[in-house]
């Protein structure tokens, strides 16, 4: 059986990266040619979301069940927070959001053949070993979300590889909520270890994951001094989705 995840992650990466040349490029290229600036962002944006995304998780035998995205308001923009466990997080992230929004992700990104590209124009990105770089991905943020985009962060930093469900929480993404008195919608991936069990190796297989949305928490009036608890009313309603 952990042949067979292997064998199947190594078709999945194979198929991202041909969709990605044969679809996904030209696509994106065009968009870019026809309609520059903000508007080919968010063509392109809702084009991997809810086109790319969709026919690639068929093709992978991936299905998504999303329980209380009715809870999001069609025109509000969000700061977005979820649980990271596995390289699909992102993928099944973006097909459970009803609208488009930007990922905050690491510089180091950018170094990947091939999707390093697609993460440099997609997303919003940090070097989190230096100061100067958060800095000014914090007034970026700020922007971003006044212009109307949702912003969608992972609080653990990175991949949870810890034993627990979940890894320490970082205070930069309630931070952010609180300064820019945006709304926060807490995204839980349930189920994510049925079909990707682990954050260190690549391994996959067929099968569905589910997702679950909070209603989301507002941050008008919060001060600094609510971080901590901000965090932990968040962290608390992921650990009641995980189970734990």
């Amino acid at each position: 059986m952990g042949i067979f995840r292997k064998i199947w992650a190594v078709y999945a990466v194979l198929l991202f990266l041909l969709l990605l040349f044969v679809a996904g490029f030209p696509v994106l290229l065009v968009n870019m040619a026809l309609t520059p600036g903000e508007r080919a962002l968010r063509r392109n944006i809702y084009f991997l979301h809810h086109v790319f995304t969709p026919v690639f998780l068929a093709l992978v035998g991936i299905r998504v069940r999303v329980e209380g995205a009715e809870k999001l308001a069609k025109n509000q923009s969000y700061l977005i927070v979820g649980n990271h466990s596995s390289a699909l997080d992102f993928i099944v992230n973006a097909e459970a959001f009803p609208g488009v929004f930007q990922f905050l992700a690491k510089q180091e990104l950018h170094k990947v053949p091939v999707f390093g590209w697609v993460v440099k124009k997609m997303c919003l990105t940090v070097d989190r070993t230096s100061p100067m770089s958060r800095a000014r991905s914090v007034v970026l943020l700020k922007q971003q979300l006044a212009a109307g985009w949702s912003i969608f962060i992972y609080p653990e930093g990175g991949r949870n590889r810890t034993d627990e469900p979940l890894a320490p929480f970082y205070d930069g993404a309630f931070r952010i909520a609180i300064q820019t008195q945006a709304p926060i919608a807490v995204q839980t991936i349930v189920n994510m270890k049925q079909v990707s069990a682990t954050a260190r190796s690549i391994d996959l297989r067929p099968g569905t994951v589910r997702i679950v949305w909070e209603t989301p928490i507002e941050t008008t009036g919060m001060k600094p001094d609510d971080i901590p608890a901000l965090k932990e009313q968040v962290r608390s309603c992921m650990l009641k989705n995980l189970g734990s």
